[in-house]
């Protein structure tokens, strides 16, 4: 199945027009022609099973023939505030990965250890999109700017419903995320820097209700932490 990413279609248009952009790609590189079908996708849980009426390379046009909503909708939420990694192409690694196993939304945080203070968010958002569209997804992931870890935690301390960890490699008692979090919840987990969280910045976690977690005995990079997690929460959700 072909999937094309159209944010702006919505379920009640009976015709849509593919933007020049996803037009080129229909006509000119898959040379798909009139009466041929093609599946669209909102980002936001929808499907749409569409016939081409009018093949153009720069303003294809669909008829609309179904419309699922809600595809592919998980059974929980898992938010993801990440300091991103020196090497960007280390967290568009594990955006990838995240997107094809299931990720809500995702937060870069800059930490007193964090070697890179600036993320592209737009870049980012290619990664994700791509990566929905490989994996035959509907909802695409929300990525968030950049934000110090202070103002995230003031506004993570606001929300009381979410189930909260971080993950670190200091030395001291945590639990797995198997054992801290009950299934089909809205999750919120911190992964630090390559130099891990400083101990204010974990002390500061835990007094706002964050949960110490442990992803295992290895120390584990920042991306494949990351990563770890998401999966994890995915298994609990099986």
């Amino acid at each position: 199945m072909q999937l094309f990413f159209t944010p702006e279609i919505q379920p009640h248009h009976p015709t849509f027009m593919l933007s020049e952009e996803e037009s080129k790609h229909a006509i000119r590189v898959l040379r798909l022609t009139q009466g041929e079908k093609i599946h669209l996708v909102d980002g936001r849980g929808g499907l749409y099973e569409t016939e081409i009426i009018d093949a153009h390379p720069k303003r294809t046009t669909l008829r609309v023939l179904s419309v699922q909503e809600d595809f592919g909708k998980l059974s929980y939420e898992i938010h993801l505030a990440v300091a991103p990694t020196k090497n960007i192409d280390r967290i568009e690694w594990f955006l990838e990965k995240a997107t094809e196993v299931g990720l809500t939304s995702y937060t870069p945080i800059i930490c007193e250890h964090s070697e890179r203070k600036e993320v592209k968010v737009e870049r980012l958002e290619k990664v994700a999109i791509a990566a929905m569209k490989q994996s035959l997804k509907a909802y695409l992931p929300t990525v968030k700017p950049a934000i110090t870890f202070n103002k995230f935690i003031q506004e993570a301390v606001k929300d009381k419903v979410i189930s909260k960890g971080i993950a670190h490699c200091v030395d001291s008692e945590k639990k797995y995320i198997s054992t801290s979090f009950s299934p089909k919840g809205k999750y919120l987990i911190l992964i630090g820097p390559e130099g891990d969280f400083s101990e204010k910045e974990i002390s500061q976690a835990i007094e706002a209700g964050f949960v110490p977690l442990s992803l295992g005995e290895a120390r584990l990079r920042t991306e494949t932490a990351a990563l770890t997690s998401v999966i994890e929460v995915s298994l609990l959700n099986r």
